[in-house]
C-alpha cells in the first residue's frame, strides 16, 4: 500500500509539472497572438494575458493525451534511472502489477478532467468568445437553441430583425412556425410578422401565410394584415453564417451537452457532431490509461539495457500516432462515413490492446 501510494504522488506529481510547464508556454505564445490580432483595439498587456488566459484551456484539454503520455514517459524513466524499477521487481512485484497504480492515477484524472475541467474549458471560451467579438467588432453569434426552440439574428441600415422558430432544417435555411420581431434603430419595436414557415433565399427570407403587425400603431391588432403570397424580407443572414454560428462542441460544458443535444434536434438540426464529442468524451479516461501503457511498453525498462533516447523517440511517435487517429476517426464520425461509437472508442481501446501486448511480450508477469 505504502508503495502504491508512493507511485501514485510522484506519477500525480509529474503529471502537474508537465501541465504547468506546457501552460506556461502556451500562455506565452498566445499571449503574443493577442497582442499581433487586437494591436488595432489599443490592446496592452494586461489585457493580452487574461485574453490568453480565457483561450490556452481549450488548447491544454485538447492535448491532454499527450501530457499525459510525456508525464509517464518522464516517470518511468526517473524510476529507471534511479534503479527504483529494480528493487521493486526485486521485492516480488512484477512490471504488471506495478502499473496498476499509475493506470488508475489516470483514469481518476481522466474522470476529473471530464466532469470538472471540461466546464471550465467551456465557460473560458464562450468569455473568450464574447471579449474577442467586442474587440473586433464583430458582435456575437447570431444564432442560439432552446427548450422554445431556435433564434437568430440579423441587422440592417434600419434596426435590428429577431427571428424565433419552432423548428429548421438540418442547415437552418428554411424555418417553420417563425415569428420575425423588427426593432428600430432606437432599439423600439416596430413590426411584428408570423409566418408559417420562412426559406432564406440570397439576401432575403420568402414568407408564406404570413401576418403582419405594425407595433408603431396605437392598436396593432386592427392594423394587422394577412398576405396571401410570399412575403420577401431583406437578410445579411447566409447558410455559412447560420452554420457557423454553432461553434464547437467543446464550448458546450459536458453535463449540459445531453440537453442542448435534444434541443438541437428538437429544433431539427443535426446533433451529429455533438453526440460524437459526447462519446468521446465518456471515452477520454479509457485515453489517459492508453498513453500511459504505450509510455510502459516502450520506457519501463532498465536503462543499462541501452537505447534509451530511442526509446523515448518510439513512445512519443506512438503518442502522436494514436492522438493522429483519433482526430481521423473524429473526422470520419463527423462526417458519418463510420458510427459514432466506432469513432470515440476504437482509438482509445486499439491502444490499450495493442500496448497491453506489447507489455505481455516483454514482462515475464
Amino acid at each position: 500500500m505504502t508503495l502504491s501510494l508512493y507511485i501514485a504522488r510522484r506519477f500525480a506529481g509529474m503529471v502537474g509539472r508537465v501541465f504547468l510547464i506546457f501552460f506556461g508556454i502556451l500562455m506565452l505564445i498566445d499571449m503574443i497572438e493577442q497582442l499581433r490580432r487586437f494591436s488595432d483595439a489599443g490592446v496592452g498587456l494586461g489585457q493580452a494575458a487574461l485574453l490568453s488566459l480565457l483561450n490556452v484551456p481549450e488548447t491544454l484539454y485538447r492535448i491532454l493525451p499527450l501530457i499525459m503520455i510525456m508525464a509517464a514517459i518522464a516517470m518511468f524513466l526517473g524510476l529507471a534511472r534511479s534503479s527504483e524499477l529494480v528493487v521493486v521487481r526485486a521485492a516480488g512485484r512484477s512490471g504488471l502489477r506495478f502499473l496498476v497504480t499509475p493506470l488508475v492515477v489516470s483514469i481518476l484524472l481522466g474522470a476529473l478532467v471530464v466532469a470538472l475541467f471540461n466546464p471550465l474549458v467551456a465557460a473560458t471560451s464562450k468569455a473568450y468568445d464574447q471579449r474577442r467579438a467586442a474587440l473586433s467588432r464583430g458582435g456575437d453569434s447570431v444564432l442560439s437553441v432552446s427548450d422554445s426552440g431556435l433564434w437568430l439574428r440579423q441587422g440592417g441600415e434600419d434596426g435590428q430583425t429577431v427571428i424565433q422558430a419552432a423548428r429548421a432544417n438540418p442547415d437552418g435555411t428554411q424555418l417553420f412556425g417563425v415569428t420575425f420581431l423588427s426593432f428600430d434603430a432606437a432599439g423600439l419595436p416596430a413590426r411584428r410578422i408570423e409566418s408559417e414557415s420562412a426559406r432564406l433565399t440570397e439576401g432575403a427570407w420568402e414568407l408564406s401565410g404570413a401576418k403582419t403587425w405594425d407595433l408603431t400603431q396605437p392598436n396593432p391588432e386592427l392594423a394587422a394584415s394577412r398576405d396571401e403570397g410570399p412575403v420577401v424580407l431583406p437578410s445579411d443572414l447566409t447558410a455559412e453564417r447560420i452554420r457557423d454560428s454553432f461553434g464547437t462542441p467543446s464550448a458546450i460544458a459536458f453535463w449540459d451537452l445531453p440537453g442542448y443535444i435534444a434541443d438541437l434536434e428538437g429544433a431539427g438540426f443535426s446533433a451529429r457532431s455533438y453526440r460524437l464529442w459526447f462519446q468521446m468524451e465518456l471515452a477520454q479516461p479509457l485515453l489517459m490509461a492508453a498513453m500511459v501503457l504505450v509510455a510502459a511498453g516502450f520506457t519501463m525498462r532498465h536503462v543499462r539495457f541501452g537505447g534509451t533516447g530511442r526509446m523515448v523517440l518510439m513512445a512519443m511517435l506512438a503518442g502522436f500516432g494514436i492522438f493522429f487517429l483519433r482526430n481521423f476517426a473524429q473526422a470520419l464520425g463527423d462526417s458519418g462515413q463510420i458510427p459514432i461509437t466506432l469513432a470515440a472508442w476504437s482509438p482509445p481501446v486499439a491502444a490499450v490492446m495493442l500496448s497491453l501486448g506489447l507489455l505481455l511480450h516483454l514482462e515475464d508477469g
